[in-house]
């Protein structure tokens, strides 16, 4: 579709009821950077207090079985933004400025094309606030080269060296002042929102935090009463909260979809909500998220949906509720999630999961199997003998020093060894802890032959 047609179709669609005639509707993607599926007061934290992003639970729905299709960052981030499997992208890896490949360093290939750049196409703004994370050694692979008008953030995670933050394609501070970050995030999103308020916008806000190293401004720090990460999390859901006052006030909540989610699971000092596992596993505690959408009168209010959906399926949902045609010369992993949140339908038979280079599990409904061994992350669970060499250090990375520790584990320890072809029932066991592979050979033998048949796919691209 050219970019004619493209204003045209946004001129036409949603026309249904008289309010939204001719109103291309908005979006606001908000990206948590590694917040566990039980950080929320709406999944169930007991200390957690976050009641502005739970009423997006209330006035909209709240996903149960949200996946990430990797257990760490990038691979996510590029699922999100191309709707593809991080294999089929041909990028699985971190990119890290203080970290290997430094000759050749890791970004998201050319060839692919990135939701904002479809959304402009056809007639959108687009802004980008937050992490990047697709590529930061060249300015042609930065959020400003690849179809966003606008940018504030920082080109990759907040504890690798050194932490610049850039406004536009220009380094604005060094070193970053971690505990105002949130802030002016927010402060840069409620402008990009006034700016464009005449005109359709696709805003994708990817926070810093809860990410390490966890800071939080001086009206939230020390303040929640539940540590470190519960101050973070408390200015996160201020934030959110700020972004829907705004959207009502400019009379903008009716014809804005708002999403909410995170791109993977927790690091030390979250909640894996009970989920076996954290970051970097391939157990639920690596995959699982939060995911809360809201939609006035498209997106019923105050719903749970327990179906299977991954990252992947936001692109595809964004693309169908705009009205944009999504490229037609590629495969798109992602399914639009319209069934799912309106009629409780599910939208895959099954998601594959990646860890590092390998595809690494296979689920639907029910059951997950394991293609490879799985250990816990470890043997510093206790915290002893731990050093991380990306803390705050007063000089290149500015942020309170009580950051946590493998103590604070995330998720649930223990149960059955995990090997090469270990077989969960989700259903009946969330915490991956009995592997009954042995009592149900044919449900393995079924996962294995369509994981085969999914990762060649897959793989071929």
């Amino acid at each position: 579709m050219n970019r004619m047609w493209s204003i045209v179709a946004l001129g036409m669609i949603w026309f249904s009821s008289p309010a939204m005639a001719f109103a291309a509707p908005n979006v606001v993607l908000i990206l948590a950077d590694d917040m566990g599926y039980g950080d929320l007061s709406c999944y169930g934290h007991p200390r957690f207090k976050t009641p502005r992003i739970d009423r997006l639970a209330k006035e909209g729905t709240r996903l149960t079985e949200f996946n990430t299709p990797a257990p760490f960052c990038a691979p996510t981030r590029a699922s999100l933004l191309t709707g593809r499997y991080p294999t089929r992208c041909r990028f699985t890896s971190n990119p890290a400025p203080d970290g290997a490949p430094i000759i050749n360093p890791l970004h998201l290939p050319e060839k692919e094309i990135l939701l904002p750049q479809t959304l402009k196409e056809a007639g959108y703004a687009t802004g980008m606030i937050g992490k990047w994370h697709l590529g930061h050694a060249k300015v042609e692979w930065w959020p400003t080269r690849r179809g966003f008008d606008e940018y504030l953030g920082i080109l990759y995670s907040n504890d690798m060296r050194p932490v610049q933050l850039i406004d536009g394609e220009k380094v604005v501070e060094y070193p970053v002042v971690q505990n105002t970050l949130t802030r002016r995030y927010t402060e840069r999103a409620l402008r990009f929102i006034e700016r464009n308020k005449e005109k359709p916008f696709f805003l994708y806000l990817a926070h810093a935090m809860p990410h390490k190293p966890l800071a939080a401004s001086e009206d939230f720090y020390q303040k929640s009463g539940a540590g470190l990460y519960g101050d973070a999390l408390a200015e996160l859901d201020w934030s959110t909260g700020q972004i829907l006052d705004k959207l009502k006030s400019l009379g903008l909540e009716q014809n804005t979809l708002v999403i909410f989610t995170s791109d993977n699971g927790p690091w030390y000092g979250g909640s894996s909500g009970g989920l076996r596992g954290m970051k970097g596993t391939s157990w639920e505690g690596g995959y699982r998220v939060p995911c809360l959408m809201k939609w006035p009168g498209h997106i019923p209010a105050g719903q749970v949906r327990e179906g299977i959906a991954m990252t992947p399926d936001l692109y595809s949902t964004i693309l169908a509720t705009t009205g944009v045609k999504s490229p037609s010369d590629r495969t798109i992993d992602g399914k639009d999630l319209s069934p799912l949140l309106n009629e409780s339908k599910s939208i895959h038979d099954f998601i594959l999961c990646q860890n590092g280079q390998q595809l690494a599990t296979i689920r639907d409904d029910q059951w997950k199997l394991h293609l490879f061994p799985q250990k816990e992350k470890g043997p510093f669970h206790r915290g002893d003998k731990y050093i991380d060499k990306r803390a705050p250090d007063d000089t290149t990375i500015l942020a309170p020093k009580e950051q946590y520790t493998p103590a604070d584990y995330p998720g649930i320890l223990g149960g059955d060894q995990t090997l090469e072809g270990s077989l969960f029932d989700l259903k009946e066991d969330p915490s991956e802890r009995h592997d009954v592979a042995a009592k149900h050979p044919e449900v393995v033998k079924r996962l294995k032959e369509e994981f085969e048949k999914r990762a060649a796919e897959i793989k071929g691209l």
